[in-house]
């Protein structure tokens, strides 16, 4: 008991170094709002060769709140999560390529239209169909939430096609490159922008793109009047100076490599791992304080469970297994959108990401190690606790001096096991916007394209960090079973 108790001042002495990754609090006066986006989303969202936060919408963002003087935070996260996070005011607002319709404006107030686009559709190179009958019987993958995913919904059943949704652009075209699906359909400067990178699709309608429509950047229905008021000034602002035609321009005219980087840093592995060596160790570092902190937190909460489930109150017990069997059952994903998105709504106060990934982890790990340390106590032969008993000793005390050693010894592998599987498990969470190794790759992926050896890079990551865990857990074995 007490080599595991060092262990656990050990993980606890790591909080204040990950605390250093929790937001901090703004020392200035100005107003400052929490802004979410879809980093995957170039020319207008995306992250640059130095790993920070550009495009149309970024840079119009930031000279808004430079003249209007507010400051914000952005939250990167996948398009949905983005917008589901202004609804249930985890956010202030959003700006990310959204366009601005009549069923968005029953949710959304959005701002004055800022950019206007159309929808275009592309193939593969290469792909033998030449116009949207040849569509019939195929399938069409699409961006969920998009204005091209609804204007190709419209038109499904006229052309007979078949759709397959996706979350993120890059993973989108590379089923569309692999064969899986045939065609997609998406802003027209998102797909030529991506093509220009690279991306071997081939736009069907570059000279004649479907159903117009306007970008916006939107609140939550009836709140933050004086966000969207101050965008609005600041927009108009920038449309009379000139500043949003450069803007626009410098994404539009510019060369992809001016914010890719050099064709050498995204051609061979070493490339990619030098120029992004910084947000490689950043998303490392996210993902082993989530672990650490996860595992630290879950183990002491299965243990409140596992002793629970054992106890001579067939009501505790019930209670332990109820709750072990909830949030066992509960995919981990939609536990985390419901801590983050969901529950914020409920009790009317914001959650930070971070904290809402930390308790998503405690609540799904901490049930699983709750019923293997139950496992682990019944396991200790009953002999046990009748001879204690027998020589006088209450319950607890026979349970703290007697079954509790032996139970812990046993449970050392399911420990282990449990520790590795926390690991992996952060990167579920890259789903609410928590920067972590995973989310890391898909930013350069969107900005680079080069999907096979970024996630290769990461999977190699992860593969070195799993196999020192393993070592260092097989060691801490050997110590307490010793």
């Amino acid at each position: 008991m007490k080599k595991l108790a060092r262990i656990l001042l050990i993980l606890l002495m790591a909080l204040p170094l990950a605390g250093g990754l929790l937001p901090s609090a703004q020392a200035d006066s100005k107003p400052n709002y929490v802004i979410t986006t879809d980093a995957t989303y170039p020319p207008f969202d995306f992250q640059d060769k130095n790993n920070q936060y550009v495009g149309i919408d970024q840079d119009i963002l930031k000279e808004i709140a430079k003249r209007e003087g507010f400051t914000y935070t952005l939250k990167a996260m996948s398009f949905n999560a983005a917008t589901q996070s202004v609804s249930s005011s985890q956010a202030d607002g959003v700006i990310a390529g959204m366009s601005i319709t009549d069923e968005r404006k029953a949710v959304f107030d959005f701002s004055d239209p800022y950019y206007r686009s159309g929808i275009a559709w592309a193939v593969r190179q290469g792909s033998n169909i030449k116009s949207l009958d040849d569509l019939r019987g195929k399938t069409v993958a699409l961006k969920t939430g998009t204005s091209g995913a609804d204007y190709a919904l419209s038109i499904k059943d006229k052309y007979g096609f078949k759709v397959t949704y996706f979350n993120d652009s890059e993973t989108l075209y590379r089923d569309v490159i692999n064969g899986n699906s045939d065609a997609t359909f998406g802003d027209l400067p998102v797909l030529q922008y991506s093509i220009k990178n690279g991306t071997k699709l081939k736009v069907m309608n570059p000279k004649d793109p479907f159903n117009a429509g306007e970008y916006g950047f939107a609140v939550k229905k009836g709140a933050n009047a004086k966000l969207l008021a101050a965008f609005n000034r600041g927009l108009a602002s920038i449309k009379k100076d000139g500043t949003y035609n450069k803007i626009v321009n410098k994404y539009l005219d510019a060369s992809a490599s001016t914010f890719t980087g050099d064709q050498s840093n995204n051609d061979t592995t070493w490339g990619i791992l030098k120029a992004n060596k910084q947000a490689f160790i950043d998303g490392l570092m996210q993902t082993i304080a989530l672990t650490l902190i996860g595992i630290f937190l879950a183990s002491i909460w299965g243990i409140i469970l596992g002793v629970m489930g054992i106890s001579q109150s067939k009501l505790i017990r019930g209670i332990s297994t109820t709750i072990i069997y909830i949030f066992r059952g509960l995919p981990m994903l939609v536990l985390a959108f419901f801590i983050y998105i969901g529950l914020p709504s409920f009790i009317g106060a914001k959650i930070p990401a971070f904290i809402a990934g930390i308790i998503t982890l405690v609540l799904n790990e901490g049930a699983y190690t709750g019923a293997f340390v139950r496992g682990g106590f019944e396991a200790v032969d009953r002999g046990q606790m009748e001879a204690a008993r027998s020589l006088g000793m209450p319950y607890n005390m026979s349970m703290r001096k007697v079954i509790m050693p032996q139970g812990i010894r046993i449970m050392v592998p399911s420990f282990v096991n449990q520790f590795i599987i926390t690991l992996k498990d952060t990167s579920i969470l890259s789903a609410i916007g928590i920067l972590e190794l995973t989310q890391t790759g898909t930013l350069i992926v969107a900005r680079n394209s080069q999907g096979f050896r970024v996630w290769a890079i990461i999977a190699v990551i992860y593969l070195i960090v799993i196999t020192l865990l393993t070592w260092l857990s097989n060691w801490v074995d050997k110590r307490i079973n010793s």
